[in-house]
Formats: C-alpha cells, sequence, structure tokens
C-alpha cells in the first residue's frame, strides 16, 4: 500500500540533503545586526560598558559573529578571501561617523526632532540607513549573502527597500520611510532628503540587464517628496533639484530644477524655464 504523502515526502527528504546551509541561517542577520548596532550605538544596548575592556570584547564578539555567519554560508556560497571580517572592522569606524552625519541630517530636517538621541532610537528612516550602510560595506568586500540577509531585515522592520549595492553619499534623509524603494545600481550623492513612498527604480527588469546601470542617478542635495517615482539607468536628477510628491520621472532634470506634478521644470534660481519633459503623473 502506498504511503499517504509518498511522493511529498519523498520529494522533501531528497531536497533537505541537498540542502547546505544550517537550519537558522536567516537568524544570523538580525543576530549580526543587533550585535553591530549595540556596538555602534548605545541606544541599541542591553547593557552599556564604558570601559576598554567591555569596548573590545564587544568587537571581539561582532567579528566572531561575522566570522560564523561567512563560516555557515561557506558549503554554498564560499567567501572570496578569508578576511572579510578583519576588513570589515577596520571600516567601521568611518561607518560610524557616517551614521552620526546622517544621524544629524535628520535631526536637521525634521522639525519634529527633538534631539539626535530621538532619531537614532525612533526613527525607521535612521535605522533603514544604519543597516544599508552595514550591508554596502559587507557588499562591497564581496561577502556572500548577508547583505541582502541585512537588506530584507531592514526591509521588514521599517518598510525601507534599499538594496545592498545602492551607493549613498553623506547626510542622507529618509523621512517617514515607508515604501522607499532604492535599486541596486542607484547612486545617490551628499545631502539628499527622501519621503516615504519613494521609489529610485528600473525601466526594465530583465535578467539580461544584470550587470547595467538600471537606476537612476541622484545628485547632490536633492528633494524627493513622497510617492515620487524615478527610474532608469541614464536618469540624472540635477544637484540641488526639488522633486515634488507623486511626480513620475524617466528623464534627466536640469540642475536646480524645480519638478512640479503638473510636468513644469523651472530653474530654482532666475525664473528661466526649460522645455517641458513628458511624464506620466
Amino acid at each position: 500500500m502506498e504511503e499517504p504523502n509518498g511522493r511529498l515526502i519523498h520529494t522533501l527528504i531528497q531536497a533537505r540533503q541537498q540542502h547546505c546551509f544550517s537550519p537558522n541561517v536567516r537568524a544570523t542577520a538580525p543576530e549580526f545586526a543587533d550585535k553591530v548596532l549595540a556596538l555602534l550605538f548605545p541606544h541599541f544596548a542591553q547593557r552599556l560598558d564604558c570601559s576598554g575592556v567591555g569596548v573590545r570584547s564587544e568587537v571581539a564578539v561582532v567579528e566572531a559573529t561575522l566570522t560564523r555567519v561567512l563560516q555557515t554560508l561557506a558549503p554554498r556560497y564560499p567567501a572570496p578571501s578569508d578576511d572579510i571580517p578583519q576588513r570589515f572592522m577596520h571600516e567601521l569606524a568611518e561607518i560610524y561617523a557616517w551614521l552620526r552625519q546622517d544621524a544629524d541630517a535628520i535631526f536637521q530636517a525634521d522639525p519634529a526632532a527633538r534631539s539626535v538621541d530621538e532619531v537614532i532610537l525612533t526613527y525607521p528612516g535612521f535605522y533603514a540607513i544604519a543597516i544599508y550602510r552595514v550591508a554596502h560595506a559587507l557588499h562591497t568586500l564581496g561577502c556572500p549573502l548577508l547583505p541582502r540577509l541585512l537588506s530584507e531585515l531592514a526591509h521588514e522592520r521599517t518598510g525601507v527597500d534599499i538594496h545592498p549595492g545602492a551607493n549613498i553619499g553623506r547626510r542622507f534623509v529618509i523621512d517617514h520611510g515607508t515604501g522607499v524603494v532604492i535599486g541596486e545600481t542607484t547612486q545617490i550623492g551628499d545631502g539628499v532628503n527622501i519621503y516615504q513612498g519613494v521609489t529610485l527604480g528600473a525601466l526594465q527588469v530583465e535578467k539580461s540587464l544584470a550587470d547595467k546601470k538600471r537606476h537612476p542617478t541622484i545628485e547632490d542635495n536633492v528633494v524627493i517628496y513622497a510617492n515620487a517615482t524615478i527610474l532608469g539607468g541614464s536618469t540624472v536628477v540635477g544637484r540641488g533639484s526639488i522633486i515634488a510628491g507623486n511626480a513620475f520621472i524617466t528623464q534627466s532634470i536640469p540642475p536646480e530644477s524645480v519638478v512640479t506634478r503638473r510636468s513644469e521644470v523651472r530653474a530654482r534660481h532666475g525664473g528661466a524655464e526649460f522645455d517641458e519633459l513628458e511624464y506620466h503623473i
């Protein structure tokens, strides 16, 4: 007599025998993220040890955790080199400095923020940026899979989806955050502010374009208001521009422009008008 669900059971047994990951591989991302953020910001720590011995111990724990994660992934996704944990730890001081600038920029941009501590403790935009900066450093070092696990952790917790391959400059501000999407080949300059629902995406989604620049470039000091969509690898939003909420952009924008919901593009200084672009709003 055939076993009930025999075909399903046989198929799953075969699949599990071929599975190389530790059963708790998804748990590595929140564990590592929590340890890194607690090291960099006491706001995320369960206890505070200000001694040199305590801080050195936390540094060692973060490095050991990353080493263990890479060993867990190694059977299927080997790292390109054995020194990724050491190189990552070397970069943490710079990551911390950039995150302090991000937190300060968010505080300066939001009248509702009462302190930088409030930003670090409570703002989902800052949390998403913090996880992105850690994930981006690991991505740049060639760390397999963990950067994506980290970005999906931030996505799950904040509603902000930033691919670790995106390049984002200093003093980055995400206000509110929910629904923000930033694609893999996006380039963002310094001092950029974006609001909830903003999409920096691709015009075409095809596997053959995996190695091409598919996402836009946002130059320095641009403000992009809620639910604006900017698409395309050749699309450049010029420095100092303002993009109104709900705008839909697939063409480059000159520097110092204001793009309104009515598809008008005007210079911010001097009043000169550029040719109207054909947006689909």
